[in-house]
């Protein structure tokens, strides 16, 4: 695992994790934050439709959709929070290792991901990023992964 300040979206990986919610809201009812929103911003509305089409996701199941206008082969959604918009440990948890196992079904060798929970989940980012290198310990190393932790780029 390497961890890496900056934006999710300018890795230089085939895919990338979209901490989404369970997928029980219509995406076009929410308004996207954080790495949703900058998806919509520029990659379209694409991904969010395609997600929609596999309903709802389990609390820390994943799904892979397109990158819609993104340079990456695809994205993948977890559902990192609750129907109260609260992470815990199990639900980041089980969102490391659900994104791992539908990059590998897809073939995907590096991946890049946010800290999942962190966000809107409410949970502290030192503790997120505690979660996943753990979660990552029990795992084959077959897939680069890069842990982003958001930093807007100074002027």
């Amino acid at each position: 695992m390497k961890l890496v300040e900056g934006d999710l979206l300018d890795q230089p990986v085939e895919a990338i994790v979209n901490a989404w919610n369970r997928n029980i809201i219509p995406w076009w009812l929410l308004i996207p934050q954080g790495v949703s929103g900058a998806i919509k911003r520029r990659g379209g509305r694409a991904p969010f439709r395609e997600v929609a089409r596999h309903g709802a996701i389990p609390l820390g199941g994943a799904v892979a959709t397109g990158a819609g206008a993104l340079p990456f082969k695809c994205i993948i959604h977890v559902a990192g929070i609750d129907m109260l918009w609260r992470a815990s440990e199990r639900s980041i948890r089980d969102s490391v290792t659900s994104a791992l196992r539908v990059a590998r079904e897809r073939g995907i060798r590096s991946l890049a991901m946010p800290l999942i929970g962190a966000g809107s989940g409410g949970f502290d980012e030192d503790k997120v990023l505690a979660i996943i290198e753990d979660a990552l310990r029990g795992e084959p190393d077959d897939i680069d992964v890069t842990v982003v932790r958001f930093r807007r780029a100074r002027a």
